[in-house]
């Protein structure tokens, strides 16, 4: 716990799944957390839920699509801790569709969520960072960042460039001790699924890669994974990992 006690995590994406489970591990190991998400009500829930943790953990709604609220998240976490040691670019969609079908809709809320959220959260932290020249910035991609499957052109496409983003600021800020990590879980029990409204789209996943008959991974198996590529000593930098259950090719 030494290692984490007194500094601070902000998580977006925070009021379920993966979120959830990466603030739950670092606030046993005493980091301070900043759980972030637009469900106000499922942050409270958890705020009460990890209270008897070592570290404190505090809250604020934020849509990461705004990006003032993303400023104002990492403003809200300085002023109440002092620092932002690590920001997980967490918060993302998967409403997949075949473009045949022209959710439009979907497409534009995809781009906003999952590449212009990673966006505002590197701008707004990148800065303080870069001062303390100290921090770590993650961002989730996912296996769709590396394989186009059908019905997934746009959501690929978003977590490609969230993987691109990554790779590109690692690149700029490589002189710093500012540290850059891609995390890209294949199939994770979690909400995410819950956004597709493509019933040709969720039939094609569940039996295109036999979603019905794998054992997926946890929530608690991409925290590891995070906090993992965030404990490794100040000259290692975990640029990228990808962690997908052993049934999925």
């Amino acid at each position: 716990m030494g290692d984490w006690s007194g500094k601070t995590v902000v998580i977006t994406g925070a009021s379920s799944g993966i979120g959830e489970a990466t603030a739950a591990r670092f606030a046993k190991e005493g980091a301070d957390v900043v759980v972030a998400a637009r469900r106000e009500e499922r942050l409270q829930e958890l705020k009460d839920r990890l209270s008897d943790l070592p570290g404190k953990v505090e809250y604020k709604a934020t849509d990461v699509t705004n990006q003032q609220q993303v400023e104002d998240l990492i403003q809200f976490t300085v002023d109440t801790f002092g620092q932002v040691d690590v920001l997980f670019n967490n918060a993302g969609l998967m409403p997949l569709s075949f473009m045949k079908n022209k959710k439009v809709d979907e497409w534009e809320k995809m781009v906003d969520v999952n590449i212009k959220g990673v966006l505002y959260g590197v701008g707004a932290v990148l800065p303080h960072m870069l001062e303390r020249n100290s921090g770590h910035i993650i961002t989730t991609s996912s296996i769709a960042g590396h394989e186009v499957m059908p019905a997934g052109a746009v959501y690929c496409g978003t977590k490609f460039a969230a993987r691109v983003i990554m790779e590109g600021l690692g690149k700029e800020i490589a002189k710093s001790d500012v540290r850059t990590t891609s995390i890209s879980p294949g199939v994770v029990d979690t909400e995410l699924t819950d956004t597709i409204t493509d019933e040709e789209a969720l039939d094609m996943l569940k039996k295109g890669i036999g979603l019905n008959e794998m054992t997926p991974l946890q929530s608690e198996d991409i925290a590891e994974a995070v906090f993992y590529a965030c404990s490794q000593p100040k000259h290692v930098d975990v640029n990228e990992i990808i962690v997908r259950p052993n049934q999925q090719g």
